[in-house]
């Protein structure tokens, strides 16, 4: 079994967003997939931190010290992108504009709750900053993540045991190895990595899994 790599991940769910769709990134694994847009096909990325129109990472050389997505990564603009407030920013979400909010998360449910804030300084009260307003703000929500713990616990869950983004908002869960969607009827795994069989991936998943009848092998190009 070989795990995708966190670019690989971003570069699957990219291939999945459709031509014209207007798409935040959220922090994390999300803020790669600007990377990976199939060539020939427009899809407007837009980060909570007031850009409409993100493009990919700078190359080497052309970084922008004044230009970063909402992970504080160095970014770039697309043709036709602008700057906007970031409380312009947050009313085109809340307004429900975003077609798709691509979410990192910790934990995600068997009925599409998730799990995705925290902080790592004491000195601060934990806020869940903007991943609540584009958990109910954007049409759709797909995560992003890697499907166990640092710890090899799982990250598919039965019932989140952290406090929660919102509840019932995820579709589609990407990890590093399966595409599930989340359905009324439970978890359908769509591709799953090569090397794993069904047995291996249920018991790194707490619900219970179903497999479609067109299952495909979930790859990726190497150099993503």
């Amino acid at each position: 079994m070989v795990k995708l790599t966190r670019e690989q991940v971003a570069w699957r769910a990219a291939q999945d967003l459709l031509e014209g769709s207007f798409v935040n990134l959220g922090i994390g694994i999300p803020t790669l997939a600007a990377n990976f847009v199939p060539k020939n096909r427009e899809v407007i990325f837009h980060s909570e931190n007031g850009i409409l129109g993100l493009g990919p990472r700078p190359t080497p050389g052309m970084e922008d010290p004044n230009l970063i997505d909402a992970g504080k990564n160095l970014a770039t603009l697309a043709v036709g992108g602008g700057y906007m407030h970031h409380a312009d920013a947050f009313l085109m979400i809340r307004g429900g504009h975003l077609d798709v909010s691509l979410l990192g998360a910790f934990e995600v449910s068997e009925a599409g709750d998730l799990a995705n804030w925290a902080t790592d300084d004491p000195t601060f009260p934990p806020g869940v900053g903007g991943a609540m307003d584009l958990a109910v703000g954007a049409r759709e929500v797909r995560v992003l993540m890697d499907h166990v713990g640092k710890n090899g616990e799982p990250r598919v869950r039965h019932r989140c045991t952290l406090p929660l983004t919102a509840s019932g908002v995820v579709k589609r869960i990407y990890t590093n190895l399966a595409v599930i969607d989340v359905r009324p009827d439970g978890l359908l795994v769509r591709e799953m990595v090569g090397g794993i069989g069904v047995a291996e991936l249920q018991s790194l998943t707490e619900p219970k899994l179903r497999f479609a009848t067109n299952l495909q092998i979930l790859a990726a190009p190497l150099a993503a």
